[in-house]
């Protein structure tokens, strides 16, 4: 199958222990050309998490996977770092402040592999699901420390968050600006279509590709990214959803909608906010 325009998913899980490499060609087939391959949270990967170093087995995991994709034909950029949802687990066997510290150290850990070129960008964010004061408060310390560390390597944060709006949009937006770190690198993860919100802000969605969410997003313009979130998990097969969703849909949208939108949505847009190239 050929194609004129690259076609990206922004933020994809690949487990080797799971379908692994036979998902990448399942994107591949359905027109597929690059993957943001995030990091899978530790504890899914059997890993109890003591001190920041116990982070590295992931990020090692997640680069080796990369090389993997690679080999296929598909384009694959590693984003690494700390999963919020972390922090819940870590206070059940240690302080919070001790989770804090470990979080943060993790993602100095990540910072470094953006630094060596082995990653394109972090990952951090907040709980997506209700927390004591104590702990928002923490998670968000942890956020704003992800900023300071891509302020100054100047590269792009994804965001695992709670569900948002414009009022926790613009939360989050300022304590960004708090950092340095320029607007554009910071990217809401599995975000609803509130491309004008955020295009307001100076921030970056990354639009969850379900029914129908793209065609709003257009009406809005063309400043985001799509995302599967696909998690590779065998127990939830097709969660979020599946790796063949964003080809497919992108390439029947263009159809109707014609290829140029998707060359900066696919192409255009990454390239930007990762400082990446894609080229098919």
């Amino acid at each position: 199958m050929t194609q004129s325009f690259p076609i990206t998913d922004e933020h994809m899980h690949i487990d080797l222990r799971a379908k692994g490499l036979k998902a990448v060609k399942e994107f591949q087939n359905a027109g597929g050309t690059h993957i943001f391959l995030v990091m899978k949270p530790s504890w899914t990967l059997g890993i109890r998490v003591t001190r920041p170093e116990d982070h590295i087995a992931v990020f090692e995991e997640t680069v080796d996977i990369t090389k993997q994709i690679n080999e296929t034909g598909v384009t694959s950029f590693p984003v690494l770092g700390v999963h919020p949802a972390e922090i819940t687990k870590l206070t059940e066997y240690m302080e919070l402040e001790k989770a804090v510290e470990t979080m943060k150290g993790g993602l100095d850990i990540a910072a470094g592999y953006v630094e060596k070129g082995l990653a394109v960008g972090l990952k951090s964010g907040r709980p997506h699901y209700p927390v004591s004061p104590e702990v928002w408060d923490a998670s968000n310390e942890v956020m704003e420390h992800a900023f300071t560390l891509a302020a100054d390597l100047d590269c792009a944060v994804q965001l695992h968050t709670e569900s948002v709006g414009e009022p926790e949009l613009i939360d989050i937006t300022e304590r960004a600006k708090k950092t340095g770190i320029k607007l554009h690198r910071v990217v809401k993860h599995y975000a609803p279509p509130l491309v004008s919100v955020c295009e307001k802000l100076g921030i970056f969605p990354g639009v969850l590709a379900g029914k129908g969410a793209i065609e709003e997003a257009l009406q809005q313009g063309t400043r985001f990214m799509m995302e599967t979130d696909y998690i590779d998990d065998p127990e939830r097969p097709g969660a979020v959803l599946g790796p063949k969703t964003i080809p497919k849909r992108t390439l029947k949208l263009a159809e109707q909608y014609g290829e140029d939108m998707f060359w900066k949505i696919h192409k255009e847009n990454p390239e930007k906010v990762y400082s990446v190239d894609i080229e098919i």
